[in-house]
């Protein structure tokens, strides 16, 4: 008997629409390069419910027959290709003949369209692949596309899609990727009826501004490494304006964007010793080759691509931005005096030379600890009673803990020499340690960065700023259930710009970061107005710290699983915690060894290091005996 069959259309196209249409970013992103085939100059796109019941793309090209209307929503029909040769010589976006006929297969699909000496378009209705209509009507030259309830018939797909914001999110990138790649087209995006851009034609660097902000042509420098087969140009951002979280690093070949691990190394490498090893530079570059030494028939989505000598490509990318940072004297320079723009913030203070200059400095060090006031930290309600409790019930905790558990170092951890675990160190200390006993010695501070504080059994490292977040993240996560909390009212309340895709973020925590003690409100367009910040949060940068909460709030929500609450209370933990470089008081470095141990889990920070370590005295032993 024989069992094997051809799948009906209609159930192979709905297999097909599962590698092709992913997302509605999928298909905005098919719809709009048909557009951009086409000729368009100008392209609007239209969604609702993030997708989810409307994705509408209107343009002014070329527009299609009555013929080509029906046509194009078979399978594999194509105007862009004739032959197999044709692979290797493609310079449109779409080539394959499967995105409408996806499309068709799981939404509801209207399409009208009008070629420019046509009088009359075709106006033509699909549902699952059936055509419900095929009429004459009245449409504006070129193409209008209206995908409606995506995933319709495919309720399991539909199910797994992502909330409204995330779902936008990726709509947002897609739409900044076309418009990136093509500025001499004018676009707009219209969300819920929103307006959310307005993108005039004009040149890549007035583009880059128009999606990201005006601060952006400060922040950039252009790039240009040209040869006889291959041209590198583009934009690529300054390193300290580097962020800790992707998504704003944009590679283009033949105006096609593309994702390349390979190649975005080679622009990290460029960056080498520039800036931090954990941050991202913003980049746009766009790379012309000869479409036959290239393959980007790879995968459906056409992410991919493959080069026929990709260590040239490599090599080029590397040294355009190379050749960019030094002609625009972006490059560090090495100088073993300090450094001013380290010392914005009294990291490093100069020290008295002459001996009156130290009697006058010691009395002036003296007189601000006398009367500055101890900042950035709250004081706890029964703190003694806490301590006493929570010291001992700390120590006895870390000896239970998962032994499997490996320390992790990144400049802020802790991590194994050698000689076993720090789970294994800490299992050492002596739990019957009280309050009194560090008292002996008032806790010091190290390098600006660890609190070194004596105990019975040897001494406890803390690091000040993973100890910090730990304190506050547990702190916000209470706040969050209680009451609204008081504001504490700028004098000058300060303007906020930010592009349209970190106003959505923004426009989503608002409700509960305002319930915090924040007092930040939407003013016009992509704008907002801080009028106050909680009490507990020092001033100074509040403008920076709302911009790093929001990459914070990004990354976390990129790499983990979590709540909004517990994202928005790690990111507002990391964004407000005091960083090292901080110098701290004596009776700063107290309480904030008293808030630590007074925490339900203060083993660890709420990125999973060690908040702090513990080193016996016969570690201490062992590491000066003779070998």
């Amino acid at each position: 008997m024989d069992i094997i069959r051809l799948l009906p259309d209609n159930i192979a196209n709905q297999i097909a629409a599962g590698e092709v249409i992913q997302r509605p970013a999928s298909a905005v992103k098919e719809l709009m390069e048909n557009a951009i085939d086409a000729g368009s100059t100008h392209i609007t796109l239209l969604v609702k419910q993030a997708g989810k019941a409307l994705i509408q793309v209107i343009d002014n090209g070329c527009g299609m027959s009555e013929t080509d209307a029906r046509m194009c929503f078979e399978k594999h029909a194509t105007s862009k290709i004739r032959s197999a040769d044709d692979l290797f010589n493609i310079r449109t976006m779409g080539f394959r003949g499967e995105a409408l006929a996806s499309i068709a297969a799981i939404a509801q699909v209207e399409l009208k369209t009008r070629q420019h000496h046509e009088q009359l378009g075709t106006c033509i209705e699909i549902e699952g692949m059936k055509v419900l209509k095929q009429e004459p009507c009245q449409t504006p030259e070129g193409t209008s596309i209206a995908i409606k309830n995506l995933f319709f018939n495919v309720p399991a797909r539909r199910n797994f899609l992502k909330s409204d914001s995330v779902e936008l999110k990726n709509i947002i990138e897609e739409f900044q990727r076309i418009a990136l790649a093509h500025p001499k087209v004018g676009f707009q995006l219209f969300h819920n009826d929103y307006e959310m851009y307005h993108l005039k034609s004009g040149n890549l660097r007035q583009r880059i501004c128009a999606l990201f902000g005006d601060e952006y042509d400060k922040r950039i420098v252009p790039v240009e490494e040209k040869s006889y087969s291959l041209h590198v140009y583009g934009f690529a951002g300054k390193p300290e304006f580097s962020k800790k979280t992707r998504g704003e690093q944009f590679i283009f070949v033949n105006n096609r964007y593309i994702k390349s691990p390979y190649l975005n190394h080679a622009v990290s490498m460029a960056y080498d010793q520039m800036m931090p090893k954990e941050n991202f530079p913003f980049y746009v570059l766009f790379l012309d080759i000869d479409p036959t030494k290239i393959d980007i028939n790879v995968h459906p989505a056409k992410h991919e691509i493959k080069f026929e000598d990709d260590k040239l490509v490599y090599t080029f990318v590397n040294l355009g931005i190379k050749h960019a940072m030094g002609a625009y004297s972006v490059s560090p320079t090495l100088d073993f005096n300090q450094e001013h723009h380290l010392n914005s913030n009294d990291t490093f203070q100069q020290q008295p030379r002459t001996w009156l200059e130290i009697t006058q400095h010691a009395v002036q060090q003296k007189d601000a600890k006398k009367f500055a006031p101890p900042t950035n930290f709250h004081t706890i309600t029964q703190r003694e009673e806490n301590n006493a409790k929570n010291w001992e019930k700390a120590f006895e905790g870390l000896e239970k803990k998962d032994e499997g558990r490996e320390a992790r170092d990144e400049g802020q951890g802790t991590k194994d020499d050698g000689r076993g675990t720090v789970v294994s160190t800490i299992s050492t200390f002596e739990s019957s340690n009280k309050a009194s006993d560090r008292e002996i010695l008032p806790p010091q501070q190290l390098h600006r960065r660890y609190i070194l504080s004596q105990i019975k059994s040897g001494f406890i490292l803390i690091d000040q700023q993973l100890a910090h977040e730990r304190i506050l993240y547990e702190r916000y996560l209470r706040m969050f259930n209680g009451k609204k909390h008081d504001s504490q009212a700028q004098l000058f309340p300060q303007n906020l710009e930010l592009n349209v895709a970190d106003t959505q973020i923004l426009k989503e925590i608002l409700p509960e970061i305002n319930n915090l003690g924040f007092d930040i409100q939407e003013f016009g367009k992509n704008s907002f107005v801080i009028h106050g910040f909680p009490a507990d949060i020092a001033g100074g940068n509040e403008k920076k710290m709302i911009e790093e909460l929001i990459e914070q709030f990004k990354m976390n929500a990129s790499v983990t699983k979590l709540s909004k609450r517990e994202n928005l209370a790690k990111s507002l933990a990391y964004s407000s915690a005091i960083k090292p470089g901080k110098a701290l008081s004596t009776e700063e470095m107290k309480t904030l060894i008293d808030e630590l141990f007074a925490c339900e889990s203060p083993y660890h920070a709420p990125n999973g290091k060690f908040t702090f370590t513990t080193i016996s005295l016969d570690e201490i032993a062992k590491r000066l005996e003779n070998k």
